[in-house]
């Protein structure tokens, strides 16, 4: 029942989704891929829904066999899932499975945030980053973990950051996909700037003047744009599938980055869960946090040893100069020739040895 618009000719994916691709995909949707299948591979972690805060928090929990395991909490983005995780739950918590020891092990808490898939939609405004982080801190106190590590990308990275912020006595050290650093303004900041940090600065300005509409939007009227989202499934697919072309490391669709199934696994759990406007109201919420914020303003203090891993699709690439102003507990930095914005779903084994190297150089403190 889809009303189609009609493609301008010779445009590719300048102007945004090109309906000649995305009827192609709808048609392998319909047709092709299967739900049940997918719900199955979900259903093979255990997964628990509590209440914090008045908000129910579904969350994927899996025990490594490992006595020594360190857990965790791993904390996705926009517009991302508990899904993406789902290549990386095994040789993570049963390292000697695939290829580790068991050293590597790690206890997995993976939550959905508050309005997002089977967390949502939320029944009440004032779901921030900080409120977020504050309801995780909850979430591993039951749990029981009382030494652990934060980690996520996009808005999950932002997440985990106030973790370590709210409860530093319990976390061992933070790992971060995505950290967004900005020059001072002290001109000082770029004399001797190598040329791939040049050009990791004009990857963000062309994210905040080219990219960043659907963050202008969001931010700014959420309930507006919520409602194609919620009546079309089309619509929430073109919505989502946009960002899997221009924040992955993928060459002229986005299944050069990831799977189809994998990223329609992904749509539908905004779909089913009709999350797709409860989602953006976190960008309402932190409007002043977001990179088109003319000032996002300068990181607080953390005490936690501090763990990166740089990918070069991803719209923000953190500057290591600029991180290390920032954060002087820096003690891993790890730089990738592939993989983007959805490093787990794009690049699971880089996403593995990088969170293994990085537990290593915890223990070795």
């Amino acid at each position: 029942m889809t009303r189609w618009p009609r493609d301008l000719p010779d445009v590719g994916w300048e102007r945004g989704v090109p309906a000649s691709y995305l009827r192609d995909v709808v048609d392998y949707w319909r047709n092709s891929y299967d739900w049940r299948s997918a719900e199955a591979e979900l259903n093979e972690f255990p997964q628990y829904v509590t209440e914090i805060d008045g908000a129910n928090i579904h969350f994927i929990h899996v025990r490594s066999p490992e006595p020594d395991a360190l857990p965790l909490l791993i904390t996705h983005g926009w517009p991302g899932s508990v899904a993406e995780f789902i290549d990386v739950i095994g040789p993570l918590t049963n390292p000697r499975a695939h290829g580790g020891e068991s050293r590597d092990a790690f206890d997995l808490v993976i939550p959905a945030m508050p309005g997002f898939g089977f967390s949502g939609p939320t029944s009440e405004p004032g779901w921030t980053i900080e409120r977020i982080a504050s309801a995780w801190a909850v979430l591993m106190q039951r749990l029981g973990y009382r030494h652990y590590v934060p980690q996520g990308g996009d808005f999950g990275s932002g997440v985990s950051l106030f973790v370590a912020l709210k409860d530093p006595d319990n976390v061992a050290g933070l790992h971060l996909n995505t950290l967004v650093t900005k020059p001072s303004g002290n001109p000082d900041d770029l004399v001797g700037l190598s040329s791939s940090d040049q050009a990791r600065l004009d990857r963000t300005a062309r994210f905040v003047e080219v990219l960043s509409g659907s963050m202008k939007l969001q931010a700014t009227r959420p309930h507006t744009v919520a409602y194609p989202l919620v009546d079309s499934p089309v619509g929430q697919l073109a919505w989502i599938i946009e960002k899997f072309k221009d924040w992955t490391d993928s060459e002229t669709r986005p299944e050069d980055a990831a799977s189809l199934d994998r990223i329609l696994t992904n749509v539908m759990i905004y779909w089913l869960t009709g999350t797709g406007g409860s989602s953006a109201q976190l960008y309402y919420e932190i409007v002043d946090q977001l990179p088109i914020a003319s000032d996002i303003g300068t990181y607080p203090p953390i005490t936690a040893p501090l763990g990166v891993a740089v990918y070069p699709g991803a719209p923000f690439m953190s500057i290591r100069r600029f991180v290390e102003r920032d954060f002087p507990n820096v003690v891993h930095w790890a730089e990738y020739d592939r993989g983007g914005n959805f490093a787990a779903l794009e690049e699971p084994d880089l996403y593995v040895e990088d969170l293994r190297t990085f537990r290593r150089t915890l223990d070795a403190r």
